[in-house]
């Protein structure tokens, strides 16, 4: 906030001395709970999903199954280019499936539906790509709360409802605690770390049955990350189904239930993130994972 709060010498302090340092505040990390806890039913299930590369840089991804339920995160983590982005634009509905039951959402084939129908079954996506992709830089931020949250009542008879687009704008501010002189700032204005509170915010207060969020703290501060994590495991807690794409192996074992990793476009098998050892996900990452290893996971 403007101020110096203290000086240190770095050796006498730990990561979260440092951390309340830098955020004014003590930080209280989030954990996943240790029993196992009941999930409810599948809202989202991925068979088979193939994809031919878009560019010829993009990578292919190859047979992925997956299913996540009610109230639980999966975690997919791998080194960056193995496939994430087409991941992520596949299950979102920026790439189209040729078979609508590739993809089902709560229950429903979607596979051929494009992003905003895919929208109005539920879904909520944070992409990794803030500024262009995530928010459109030159729009106001209660502008760029309508551009996802049309199907909300935002728009009555073809008509925007400024007053109620404004205040939901508002309530995301209010609730993220997004530094910001005010709603009609520029979404380009903010900071990362808030701007991606912003988007994260924004997706939460809709309250998604599924929310798909890929790299949510890439290069926010700490403060913003913490913030970014309560909201995640307060949508689980509220029954939503997560599915949480990441390099960071730290945020995904202290969030996931399942864990998993995808390698040039390949998706392994998933295990509990509490029986998972690091060195087998880094195996996986490193595509090391034969079709017994599924049967295995299966059973």
């Amino acid at each position: 906030h403007g101020k110096v709060v203290g000086h240190c010498v770095p050796r006498d302090e730990t990561a979260s001395s440092l951390a309340n340092m830098m955020v004014g505040s003590d930080v209280e990390t989030v954990k996943r709970e240790g029993a196992a806890p009941e999930f409810g039913k599948p809202l989202i299930e991925i068979r088979n999903l193939q994809r031919p590369p878009a560019t010829p840089f993009s990578i292919p991804l190859r047979g992925i199954d997956l299913t996540v339920r009610a109230g639980e995160i999966i975690g997919i983590a791998g080194v960056a280019g193995n496939g994430q982005g087409e991941f992520f634009e596949a299950v979102s509905g920026e790439a189209v499936q040729k078979s609508a039951d590739v993809v089902s959402l709560n229950g429903q084939d979607c596979g051929t539906k494009g992003i905003s129908g895919r929208r109005l079954l539920g879904v909520g996506f944070v992409p990794e790509e803030r500024l262009g992709h995530g928010a459109v830089p030159e729009m106001s931020l209660v502008d760029n709360a309508l551009l996802t949250a049309f199907g909300q009542g935002l728009v009555k008879a073809g008509l925007v409802q400024r007053g109620k687009v404004r205040a939901l704008a508002e309530e995301i501010i209010r609730r993220f605690a997004v530094k910001t002189p005010d709603a009609d700032t520029a979404a380009r204005s903010l900071s990362g770390g808030n701007l991606q509170k912003y988007i994260l915010g924004r997706e939460a207060c809709q309250s998604p049955r599924l929310l798909v969020a890929s790299h949510p703290t890439w290069g926010v501060d700490v403060g913003s990350a913490v913030a970014i994590h309560q909201a995640l495991v307060k949508l689980r807690d509220e029954g939503a189904a997560i599915l949480l794409i990441s390099e960071d192996l730290d945020e995904l074992y202290q969030l996931c239930h399942r864990m998993g990793a995808i390698c040039n476009g390949r998706l392994s098998p998933l295990a509990p993130a509490s029986e998972l050892s690091i060195n087998q996900l880094g195996q996986w990452m490193a595509g090391n994972f034969k079709a017994e290893e599924f049967a295995d996971a299966a059973a």
